[in-house]
C-alpha cells in the first residue's frame, strides 16, 4: 500500500503514465519495485522522479514549487475595423485582457492559448484561443521591445506549467 500526499490539494498523481487520481491517495496498485511518478497542479511546475516501492505500507511526500507571474502591459487591440485600448494581465492562473469595450475583453487559462506569439518586425502579439478567437495586439507607442518581454515572461510561465500538465516521458 502506497499513500501519496502533495502539499497542493487535489494535485493529480501519475505512475509509470497511468492516472491514480487526486492527492492526497492512498493504493495498492503500485507494485514493489521501480517506477516513474509524475505529479502536476494548475500553477504549480510538475515534478517527476523515478521512487523505489517498497513490500508493505509506504508513504511518498512531494512539495511542488509554485510558477509565478505578474505581468501586464498596456495594448492597443487591432481590429479588422478600427481598434481599442486595454490591458494584457497575466498570472500563473490565466491571461486576460481588460478593457471598456467589454465585447472585446477576455479571461483564458495560459494553456488555452493555441498561438501565443510575437512578430518583433510588425510589433504585433498574436493571441489564438483554442476556441477559435484570434486577437492581435500592439504596443501604443509602437515599442515591440514591451511586446517581446511580455511575450517571454508569460511563455516561459506557460512552458513550466506546460511540463507539470502532462507526465514526463
Amino acid at each position: 500500500m502506497v499513500e501519496f500526499t502533495v502539499d497542493v490539494p487535489d494535485a493529480q498523481v501519475f505512475v509509470d503514465r497511468i492516472y491514480l487520481g487526486k492527492a492526497p491517495l492512498t493504493t495498492t496498485d503500485v507494485k514493489p519495485g521501480s517506477h516513474r511518478l509524475n505529479v502536476s497542479a494548475t500553477g504549480f511546475e510538475g515534478v517527476a522522479q523515478t521512487i523505489d516501492v517498497k513490500p508493505g505500507p509506504q508513504q511518498i511526500s512531494v512539495k511542488l514549487r509554485e510558477v509565478r507571474l505578474d505581468a501586464s502591459i498596456n495594448v492597443i487591440h487591432k481590429h479588422r475595423m478600427g481598434s481599442c485600448n486595454g490591458r494584457l494581465v497575466a498570472t500563473a492562473k490565466g491571461l486576460r485582457y481588460e478593457t471598456t469595450d467589454k465585447d472585446d475583453a477576455f479571461s483564458t487559462p495560459l494553456l488555452d492559448m493555441s498561438t501565443f506569439e510575437v512578430d518583433y518586425m510588425e510589433k504585433n502579439l498574436r493571441i489564438k484561443l483554442k476556441n477559435g478567437k484570434q486577437y492581435n495586439f500592439t504596443d501604443p507607442e509602437g515599442n515591440a521591445d514591451r511586446l517581446f518581454v511580455f511575450h517571454r515572461d508569460v511563455d516561459k510561465a506557460r512552458e513550466r506549467i506546460r511540463k507539470g500538465d502532462t507526465p514526463a516521458e
